[in-house]
């Protein structure tokens, strides 16, 4: 049970994220009374420009607040050094570079399309990974868990509104599938590495790999930089990264226990958990099919956690 907690706490972590991410580019109307938010254009520099200042923030957050919680943190992270460990390096840096390259997809997805739409389709990384996991560890779904990895998706996929912008490009609805499908094999190399090595130093490799990329990518696809109103981009960056690192610490936690596929089927409730919090601190409102997906979703969470794998 504790596993399928950490994981339902990181699917909130990445709720909030999205609801970070979403502001910085979009106006918002916070909690009904502070109308905030539009401090960039969603384009493909700008998402590498915030995903740079999210891991420029994170990844000094983690060097400080992840020890307490692992003390062998550093330890490990020297060890990565010695031959005996370059299974856990070479996985750790594969992680990182995959962290890295579906955030980058799913920016560009966001950008291209409706938001909502975007997540969506990112969000369809559990069958890929359930697929993933089967083929690589023989962790064969019953059939319980197909029906109600199922309803879960049926679910997040009554909580995309009905109404907004329609997709303009398909090239932001081949990159939202694509970031599933980078995220899925992210899961499944996470689940390798943590057979010998903690989640922990797992995430903050990753982290620091993401934080370069993200740098050289910036490098590559400069950023205007004139007129922009850096604290709110900095505080949006601090609340991202903090969000982000929580999410990602409490589901590689849960990943270790429960495994890839569980894990994933629980974070395809994050549209879900999105549209509630979207709801409660943007005041986006819900019609009666967003609200049968959300309680669908919560069922079908419930659910999961009474069956287990063939």
């Amino acid at each position: 049970m504790l596993g399928y907690v950490l994981i339902l706490l990181a699917t909130i972590c990445f709720g909030a994220q999205n609801l970070i991410t979403r502001v910085l580019f979009i106006p918002s109307d916070l909690f009904g009374v502070l109308e905030t938010g539009g401090f960039v254009e969603p384009t493909l520099p700008n998402s590498f420009l915030l995903m740079f200042m999210r891991m420029l923030v994170g990844v000094p957050l983690m060097a400080v607040l992840l020890p307490p919680v692992y003390p062998a943190m550093w330890g490990d992270l020297w060890r990565l050094g010695s031959a005996s460990y370059r299974r856990e390096l070479y996985l750790a840096l594969v992680g990182g570079v995959l962290m890295f390259s579906y955030l980058a997809l799913l920016y560009v997805s966001v950008g291209r399309i409706a938001a909502g739409i975007a997540l969506t389709l990112f969000f369809t990384y559990p069958v890929y990974t359930a697929l993933l996991d089967w083929y690589w560890f023989n962790h064969r779904p019953s059939f319980s868990r197909w029906a109600i990895l199922a309803l879960i998706l049926l679910g997040s996929v009554l909580t995309i509104p009905m109404t907004g912008a329609a997709i303009e490009s398909w090239v932001g609805v081949v990159f939202g599938l694509a970031s599933g499908v980078v995220y899925a094999f992210y899961t499944v190399a996470a689940q390798k590495a943590f057979e010998t090595f903690h989640p922990v130093p797992f995430t903050g490799i990753s982290f620091t790999v993401t934080l370069v990329l993200s740098a050289v990518s910036l490098l590559l696809w400069p950023v205007d930089l004139a007129g922009l109103l850096w604290p709110a981009l900095w505080m949006g960056g601090l609340l991202s990264a903090i969000a982000t690192l929580a999410g990602h610490v409490l589901n590689n936690l849960g990943i270790r226990v429960v495994g890839a596929t569980a894990a994933s089927m629980l974070g395809a409730a994050n549209p879900a958990l999105t549209a509630v919090l979207a709801w409660g601190i943007l005041q986006e409102q819900l019609s009666v099919v967003q609200g049968l997906g959300v309680l669908l979703v919560t069922v079908s969470v419930g659910l999961l956690s009474l069956t287990k794998p063939s």
